[in-house]
């Protein structure tokens, strides 16, 4: 049984965080620098970008993980460390000063930076910084999402209680991540922790499945991002058999990361640059699993479609279009397409055609800031669903001066 609960990245035991500005952001109210601490040793498991071009933290982290192991998470806001010379020597010495802050190992720390690509990282307020990062730390997860934040408009947090083994544990996250989002691998830059026992080849296992069902379903505008980063640490501090094999307990794992991941997904893509409306476009009846998750992604990711969303504009011939480049088998005679919000449900298209609606009703239905797009191929029993948002004058507002 699940239940969500208060408390973020702090709602399992043993885990403080904190954020701070340190001089990153020229914005003295941003917070631009967010750290994630745990005294016990916590077994650690990533995905990572799969663009060619990585941040140096990501490489830095992937070494420092290899063990399986971690004590802490340090990121910073408003510059990448992506495409600089000297990337991998300043993501080692945020490892080395947390870690000598805290008393731990340099390589039991999780890195990661967000922000502008390509542009000189100093690592003097870096270093300033954390000895106040430090001494705050605390039931703080709201001060350490903010402190990842870039464009995000929102906060980005949540946290579920579930039982394993007959005991009590927590498991929560936080996220960033507004624009720059075609995930291929999990997205932006997302951190959670549990409280749960688990082995480090078990959570791999656990994150890397997950991922294809939350994460990889998200699209804002099609850009996959240099420094997208999942990272879990597991502390095992709840008290259950550390779960190692496949099972009863490793499916309530599964089950109460999912949760984690899912109201995520929809907070980010909720909160896309100068977006209005979440889109969830919900596949049924394909052949397969693949060939769901192809056509719903592929609307998801559409312009033309995500502009007629942002007009509440009930153009379903823009949802066809999508499915019928997607490289999906399907059978266009058998599609059927309905848009559904809080106002209601319309049914827009039937066996590949379209039927008599009401304008005025589409209307109301698409003014809502939560739309579904239900799509039905009539093909199989696999399902798929994915997220993404509408496409405003906003976005381009935003990403025309996002360096300056």
């Amino acid at each position: 049984m699940l239940k969500q609960i208060n408390g973020g990245v702090c709602a399992a035991k043993g885990f403080t965080a904190n954020g701070v500005h340190c001089g990153i952001r020229k914005n003295k109210t941003k917070r631009d620098l967010a750290l994630i601490y745990t005294a016990t040793p916590a077994t650690a498991a990533a995905v990572y970008t799969q663009n060619l071009v990585k941040g140096a933290p990501l490489t830095v982290t992937k070494n420092n993980i290899a063990d399986g192991k971690a004590h802490a998470v340090i990121c910073n806001s408003g510059n990448a460390n992506t495409c600089n010379a000297n990337g991998i020597e300043i993501a080692q010495q945020t490892c080395a000063l947390v870690a000598q802050a805290l008393n731990v190992e340099a390589k039991d720390i999780v890195v990661a930076s967000t922000g502008v690509i390509g542009q000189p990282l100093d690592i003097t307020p870096i270093a300033n910084g954390i000895p106040t990062l430090v001494a705050g730390l605390g039931a703080h997860s709201d001060l350490a999402c903010e402190g990842i934040m870039t464009t995000d408009t929102k906060p980005k947090e949540i946290a579920f209680e579930f039982t394993v083994g007959g005991k009590t544990c927590h498991i929560g996250g936080i996220a960033k991540g507004s624009g720059m989002i075609h995930p291929n691998m999990a997205t932006m830059l997302v951190f959670v922790t549990t409280d749960c026992a688990i082995s480090a080849e078990m959570l791999q296992k656990a994150l890397s499945a997950d991922v294809k069902n939350s994460f990889n379903m998200i699209s804002i505008d099609g850009d996959t991002s240099t420094n997208d980063m999942l990272s879990i640490l597991a502390n095992g501090e709840a008290g259950n058999a550390e779960i190692v094999s496949e099972g009863a307990d490793y499916d309530m794992f599964c089950a109460a990361l999912n949760a984690v991941t899912t109201d995520l997904c929809r907070k980010i893509a909720a909160d896309g640059e100068g977006a209005t409306k979440l889109l969830e476009c919900k596949v049924s009846g394909a052949k397969d699993e693949q060939a769901a998750k192809t056509v719903a992604k592929s609307v998801i990711c559409s312009s033309l479609f995500k502009s007629a969303m942002f007009g509440a504009d009930a153009n379903w011939g823009r949802v066809l279009c999508a499915i019928g480049y997607a490289g999906a088998d399907v059978d266009v005679n058998k599609v059927g397409v309905s848009f559904r919000s809080a106002k209601g449900t319309v049914l827009v298209c039937e066996n590949g055609a379209g039927v008599p609606f009401s304008e005025e009703l589409a209307k109301e239905v698409l003014l809502e800031n939560e739309i579904e797009v239900l799509i039905t191929l009539g093909d199989g029993m696999a399902c798929a669903t994915a997220w993404g948002c509408d496409l405003t004058y906003d976005y381009v507002k935003i990403n025309g001066d996002y360096r300056t």
